[in-house]
């Protein structure tokens, strides 16, 4: 993955998808905020993501999966604080 969300996310219409599991999204939105700190690239997509921690549709939960993708395919990359 070349970003870690997509480009046109603001066009997407999630109001009539199925609801997902809240505590389980909050979970993943909280361990993805830890990783911020030495991930800024995800920064974006976690503030973003983190705006439906009330009602998490479906599409939010397979994008903030793709994130984890994204993750996965940059672990090399990252922040070292000495």
């Amino acid at each position: 993955m070349v970003t870690p969300i997509i480009t046109n996310w603001k066009k997407i219409e999630a109001s009539e998808d199925k609801e997902v599991d809240p505590t389980l999204y909050r979970q993943l939105i909280g361990s993805l905020k830890y990783l911020v700190n030495t991930r800024p690239d995800i920064c974006y997509a976690v503030n973003t993501f983190n705006n439906f921690i009330v009602e998490p549709k479906r599409v939010h939960w397979v994008e903030t999966k793709n994130v984890l993708k994204y993750i996965q395919g940059t672990f090399k990359h990252g922040l070292m604080y000495t």
